[in-house]
């Protein structure tokens, strides 16, 4: 049997990976309710793209992906939240408070699935979202959801984890990782 690298089963499930523009450029926000088509549409995809993932790596602690994560520049995320809570569609986030209160936690991402980064973050924040209506929605997000949601809002500015990590702390391959026991939101280790 041959051995595929994480990182590589992403790729071949759709997943854009490390290294490519578009996760480094800020995603383009929804005109809406105009445009409520076009983002019910990639909201549909990356569902879709959520199921292929979910059907070759378990998530038990919850996992998200970013438009931009499935080649689209465009500023839409979906977050499942662990257990049976419902997903998370976040059109147009913003983050417009976050505590002062951190902790630091490990996290994997799809776009690079070899290694995981200890990233300190806010324990509380709060995010502004589009409906399709157009209407703007405020939730307020806390510990290991707002760890998720922040992650994946990073994604649509453009940034990935390691750009919050501490500048001596470098990312450990996944196999180290799972020897830590800090197992935390993108897998089951």
């Amino acid at each position: 049997m041959i051995d595929v690298r994480p990182s590589q089963q992403m790729r071949d499930l759709g997943v854009v990976q490390h290294g490519a523009g578009i996760l480094t450029e800020p995603a383009r926000v929804f005109d809406l309710p105009a445009e409520r088509d076009e983002a019910e549409r990639i909201t549909d995809e990356l569902f879709a793209a959520m199921e292929r993932i979910g059907q070759v790596h378990p998530f038990a602690k919850g996992m998200g992906i970013a438009a931009p994560q499935i080649g689209i520049g465009r500023a839409t995320a979906v977050v499942q939240p662990p257990g049976d809570a419902s997903a998370i569609i976040l059109l147009n986030p913003r983050i417009t408070d976050r505590s002062d209160e951190t902790d630091e936690q490990f996290e994997g991402c799809l776009s690079f699935f070899d290694v995981r980064g200890l990233v300190p973050r806010p324990l509380k924040i709060t995010v502004e979202t589009s409906a399709l209506s157009g209407e703007t929605l405020t939730t307020v997000y806390e510990r290991g959801l707002a760890r998720l949601i922040h992650h994946e809002i990073d994604h649509l500015d453009g940034f990935l984890y390691t750009a919050r990590m501490r500048t001596e702390v470098e990312p450990i391959p996944v196999e180290e990782y799972r020897q830590t026991g800090r197992a935390w939101a993108y897998e089951e280790a």
